[in-house]
């Protein structure tokens, strides 16, 4: 695709602010219809010069809404994206499951059109810096495309990578990263699309306005207890951290946010609100130094999994360590 192409922006759910285009993607690699994926954006406000664009990818039950990040980046003068991937959020179509991909690998195309998306919406910035920005499996998604594209020499118009809580291990013990991954490997080539039988947890209920959060989002399209964890879904997110692991060079400098604390409870407390319920910070703490180049890991006290959701005092600490990031890095 050129970046001289022009793509048909509509208004999106979020408000006059807020466009989106479509990408076509094509059959489905998995056999679950027409794959397609959805771009949303937020330019600068009029008179902002523009001084750069960043990509936003989700992570897993979820899809793009957080405004309040979005307009961040806005008023410091770069376009914010948000992608909601194939068979997530806004790109899902009737008859496929949520979010499962057999390969994390297919999430390139949609990614490599996203920056071509925001190459062509700028054409008077022909060098414009895009900063990737990415939250729990979109920040093991995302490095591993980054890695790929510097393999293939293709690192620009990418010159920074923000990871806020990135999927780096399975949580929970070690059993699980052993004998129950090998079995998920052999079930996930007979059974990829059965649903495993997971606890519910309270993380949903923290950030949504019916629980004891701020944020009145789509509940079909993010659900308070999440879509099903299928087995050939989770047999491509443990290869990809497998990948991971054996160490990644994306070709930029990183900044990795996360929680200082985990707390599993399938019973709201008060401690739900002020950790990472769903990912165990530890081992986001161990992997960050495989993604190569200069990383700077920042823990956030009290915040959660998704830090941009915490609550007031440690989400003003998260923005505080992106600005300084950003600022050091030009952006």
């Amino acid at each position: 695709m050129s970046t001289q192409q022009q793509h048909s922006w509509q208004p999106d759910m979020l408000g006059e602010d807020y466009e989106q285009t479509t990408f076509e993607l094509g059959p489905d690699p998995d056999d679950e219809g027409e794959a397609a994926a959805v771009l949303v954006r937020r330019r600068p406000a009029t008179g902002v010069e523009v001084r750069g664009a960043v990509l936003y990818v989700h992570g897993f039950s979820d899809y793009f809404f957080q405004t309040e990040l979005a307009e961040f980046f806005a008023d410091r003068g770069l376009t914010f994206y948000g992608l909601d991937l194939r068979k997530c959020g806004r790109a899902r179509r009737p008859g496929q499951t949520p979010h499962y991909t057999s390969d994390l690998a297919q999430y390139d195309d949609e990614l490599d059109r996203s920056l071509e998306a925001v190459l062509a919406d700028h054409p008077e910035h022909p060098d414009l810096p895009v900063t990737v920005l990415a939250h729990s499996t979109g920040g093991l998604v995302t490095p591993l495309w980054l890695d790929r594209r510097r393999r293939a020499g293709r690192t620009a118009p990418v010159t920074g990578l923000v990871l806020n809580s990135p999927w780096f291990d399975l949580q929970g013990k070690p059993v699980m990263r052993g004998p129950v991954t090998w079995a998920v490997r052999a079930l996930s080539r007979i059974r990829p699309m059965r649903p495993l039988d997971l606890p519910e947890g309270t993380y949903g209920l923290t950030l949504h306005t019916s629980g004891t959060g701020e944020w009145d989002f789509d509940v079909d399209l993010k659900p308070l207890a999440g879509f099903p964890v299928t087995v050939g879904w989770l047999n491509a997110v443990r290869r990809g951290q497998a990948a991971l692991h054996l160490g990644l060079d994306v070709g930029v400098p990183s900044l990795v946010l996360r929680s200082d604390r985990t707390h599993y409870s399938s019973r709201y407390t008060e401690a739900s609100d002020r950790a990472d319920t769903v990912l165990d910070v530890d081992q986001i703490a161990r992997w960050s130094g495989c993604l190569g180049g200069a990383t700077t890991v920042v823990p956030v006290p009290e915040a959660r999994h998704d830090v941009f959701l915490s609550l007031a005092e440690p989400r003003r600490q998260a923005y505080d360590a992106l600005g300084t990031w950003l600022h050091q890095h030009g952006s």
